[in-house]
């Protein structure tokens, strides 16, 4: 999947939704962009834990995939809200750019 059209997607519906509620602000844009990395990284997270097996008589089970999921998700917010990877800053300049074509 590639990512320009799905930034382009997701600015429209940021641009949509946040101008029907009267919010459509710089801010806004900004805090959209925040989470759509934070859900990134959190995706990241979860294929690199797929592939780590726990050993052990107290390893495994479905009690631990849910906690490997909950741990990737923190890990994906933190590192977004830490300053991230530079994803929030492209995909906030693409929410810009379509709000103005809007």
């Amino acid at each position: 999947m590639e990512l320009a059209p799905a930034l382009t997607s997701l600015a429209r519906v940021s641009a949509e939704g946040r101008a029907a509620s009267g919010a459509a602000t710089p801010e806004a844009a900004m805090q959209t962009a925040r989470e759509f990395e934070s859900l990134f990284l959190t995706q990241f997270a979860q294929v690199m834990f797929s592939g780590v097996k726990s050993d052990g008589p107290f390893g495994g089970g479905p009690a631990e995939d849910i906690f490997k999921n909950l741990l990737a998700e923190e890990y994906g917010k933190t590192l977004a809200r830490s300053g991230g990877i530079g994803i929030a800053d492209s995909v906030y300049r693409q929410i810009l750019s379509v709000q103005e074509v809007a």
